[in-house]
Parts: C-alpha cells; structure tokens; sequence
C-alpha cells in the first residue's frame, strides 16, 4: 500500500489516539469534512459505540504501543493527534508515531509544569502543535474581562483585529439601523459580519436593519472595535475584580493572567490541599477554602459586589447553576465553561451570556491546520472560528501569490453567497475592505461565512 501524494485531493488519514470528550468532537468534526479516521483507544466499548455512529475505523489498545500505532496504519498517516488524558501518554504516542511514520503530529498537553516549556518540546519531539484546552478557555475568559460588556472577543491577525459579538438591548442607538447608515454614522472601520435573530443567521447586506435583542458579530481593528463600542455607550475598560469557583488548571491559568494586568482575583476551592499549592503559586490571590456552591458562603465573600464571576469546577451542572444565581443576586460580568455540547440549545434558552466550550476551542486549533495541510500552494488556513453553534464559520487565510482572488477588485469577484471579506491584513495594516480594494499576494485575509469546510481562499469563489 503506497502513500498517495495527492492529499489535498483526497482527504487526509488521521488517526486520533483518546475518545474522550475532545477525540469525539474531532471525530465528528474531522469525518464531516471527509478525512480517512481511524480511532486508537483502551476501551472496547467506547471504540464500539463511535464506529456505530461515525464511519471510521477502530483499534481497542495502547496509543503509544509500536504494533497497535502499525495496526491503525501509522505508516500511511499524515496526522496523529493524541488527546488521552494524560500529558506523558500523549507525548509518547507523538514521539513513537514521529520515529515509525512520516505524519505530523499533534498532542494535547494540560499541565502548567510542561506549558511554560511548549515551545521546547514541540522543537525537540518534532511536533506540530501542543494544544492545551485549559489554557486557551482561559485565554479566552480573560479577553472577555479586559471587554466585559461583549459576549465573545476572538483575536484574528497575531491579535491586530477581533471579532467582537455582543447583544443588542433596547434603546441601544444601532436599534433600526440599516447596515450601511452605521458605516456613514457610527465607524467606517468596522464589519457588521454576522447576525443572529430569533435562531436565525443572517450575513447582512448593506440594507439590513438591526432590532433589539439581535446577537451581532463584527469586525475591527483592536483600537477601533473599542472606540466603536465606546462610541454605542458600551464600558471598554477591564474589569477590576473576579470571583473564580474552583481551583483546577483552567482557574490557575486564568488567575495568573487577570492578576499580571492587575485585577484582583479570589479563589473559591473545596480541597484544602489545592488550596495550599495556589496560595503558594498565586501569592497575590486570596484562596478561599469552602464549597464555592454554598450560597451563604458566595454572600459572605462579596458575590453581590464583585465585577465578574466566573465558575469553572468540572461539573457543567454546577457551573450552569452558579451562573444563574449569580445573575440573579449581583450585577457582576458572568462566564460559564461548559465541558459537554449535548445541551447547547437548552443552554442558549437560558441566556447564560459568555459561555466557554474547552473541547471546541482545541479541535478549532486543530482543524485549522488540518485544512491548511490538505489546502493547495495557494493560501494557507491561519485561524479558524465557529460562530454561533457551528453555524457561522470565521477563517483567516494567508495568500500566496498566484492565488485566483488577488490583483482583482472585489466587487468583480464571483463570490459565493453568504460570504463576506471582512478585513484584508496587510503587513500589520488592517483593512475593512471596499468593492475596489484588491486582496495582494501574501495579504492575510478573513473569511465569514455560513459555508463550511473552506480549505483554501480559492474555494470563496463560485
């Protein structure tokens, strides 16, 4: 069996070592969008019961075992990515995988001790990418406390431009405004690209009109996402306080990054033990230890006064409960990290406000540079969001010269429908494209769209 060269054509052979809840999100996502899978995990009955749904091949074994790797056809791979729960198997299995195979490979690696180390490893194991679902959500719950009146900020361009989603209450001044009276009035600089209304998308047109109670989606430069927002009477400065429930990898990693910009944070942790090592590894933090779920407790350490909370115990239940109450009792800024998707409807009927997804936000990372592997020499897969469930798809692609789109005014491009250009980075510039700006050869170039499984700039057009 010859490995075929034409990968792009054909999908890729991926094979995913751990079916937990990261592995069967990257199996669904992965299979979806036609790659050859096959799946490595301990239990037989887990590797049953995915093969039952998806169409992907299984082997009940050891990841990092030469003869089960040989089995699921290491040999013929172009990708391994291992996302068992521990940070050594998944080193192993990337390690062995680099020395019997030619594939790329990818580890999920959760430990504070090995994150201040990524680089170095991913240099001496020859790895692609180590992702670290933990850091990342907290990353991610952090850009929202530096911008607490938005619901979701996604950084594009190495950080120059966001996207930036936000609800749209009563007596807001964009309420009834036509998309493109908001250009003349409020911001030239910016992209209204995405919006939802009564479950509905919609990629706006110049004419489409805002009403209140619309979840909106746009696009920036960093400066001028906030002097729009300012511009609306939105608050742009960070919060001051912040109250975490839990005190696992996730709040270690959040609390270091709010107190280096200086908000104060305090720790709520049921394990006296865990408690001990933060206050150790976090000095400037208070550690509280309690149950963070005791609402005499919450009351008495400030729940009614702090400026957000955010809970992040293993439990989504608990994290979904805390929320409400915390809406209920205080005016604080709320973001809920939910481990599970099986309930996403229901939770967007609870209007929870930032809801944070760990699993999506790896296999995100994950999927971005599967699809620049399988893309052709003309542009490359930089970033890759999901908008609004899956639905929507933000895509930052960097284009090669002698890509189709280039030297060419966009408004005489054959775009596809449902699609927007929504900025144009161009060596560090961002630029909110009009019908007569041209996408350059080695421009980075954001895509929003309700199309899928875009691999390469070309595939904008019909």
């Amino acid at each position: 069996m010859k490995k075929s060269s034409s990968s792009a054509a054909r999908g890729l052979h991926i094979i995913i070592v751990g079916c937990g809840k990261v592995g069967v999100t990257l199996v669904e996502q992965l299979s979806k969008e036609g790659h050859d899978i096959t799946i490595i995990d301990k239990s037989h009955k887990t590797i049953q019961a995915i093969t039952n749904i998806y169409d992907v091949m299984g082997v009940v074994g050891n990841g990092a075992s030469y003869s089960i790797l040989m089995e699921a056809g290491i040999e013929y791979a172009d990708l391994l990515i291992s996302v068992t729960e521990s940070d050594e198997l998944n080193l192993l299995c990337c390690t062995v995988a680099k020395r019997v195979g030619e594939c790329a490979a990818i580890a999920r690696v959760r430990t504070p001790d090995y994150s201040v180390e990524t680089n170095y490893l991913r240099e001496k194991l020859g790895l692609v990418m180590i992702i670290n679902p933990e850091l990342e959500a907290a990353n991610e719950a952090a850009r929202i406390l530096c911008l607490p009146t938005v619901l979701e900020v996604n950084p594009f361009a190495h950080g120059q431009a966001e996207l930036i989603k936000f609800k749209l209450e009563e007596g807001n001044p964009l309420t009834d405004k036509s998309i493109a009276s908001i250009g003349k009035t409020y911001a030239k600089d910016i992209l209204i690209c995405a919006i939802e209304r009564l479950g509905q998308i919609y990629i706006p047109s110049g004419n489409f009109e805002l009403k209140a109670g619309d979840y909106i989606s746009f696009v920036a430069s960093r400066s001028d996402a906030r002097a729009f927002l300012k511009n609306l009477g939105l608050a742009t400065h960070h919060v001051k306080n912040t109250m975490i429930i839990g005190g696992g990898k996730a709040a270690f990693y959040l609390a270091k990054q709010l107190l280096g910009i200086g908000i104060d944070v305090k720790i709520i942790e049921a394990d006296k033990e865990r408690c001990e090592a933060l206050s150790i590894l976090l000095p400037k933090a208070i550690i509280i230890n309690g149950d963070g779920t005791d609402a005499d407790l919450l009351k008495e350490e400030g729940i009614e006064t702090v400026e957000s909370f955010v809970p992040l115990t293993g439990i989504d239940e608990e994290n979904v409960m805390l929320t409400l109450h915390a809406k209920q009792v205080s005016k604080a800024k709320v973001i809920t990290k939910i481990n599970r998707i099986n309930f996403r409807e229901v939770l967007n009927n609870l209007d929870l406000g930032s809801v944070i997804y760990p699993k999506y936000i790896t296999s995100e990372a994950i999927i971005a540079y599967v699809r620049a592997k399988r893309a052709s020499l003309g542009s490359n897969v930089e970033t890759l969001y999901h908008l609004f469930d899956s639905r929507v798809e933000a895509i930052e692609f960097k284009v090669a010269s002698g890509s189709p789109v280039t030297n060419t005014p966009i408004m005489e491009l054959n775009l596809k429908n449902n699609l927007l250009i929504a900025f144009i980075n161009r060596n560090g510039k961002i630029i909110i494209p009009s019908g007569n700006d041209k996408i350059m050869a080695n421009d980075t170039v954001m895509i929003v769209t309700t199309h899928t499984g875009f691999n390469d700039i070309k595939d904008i057009l019909k």
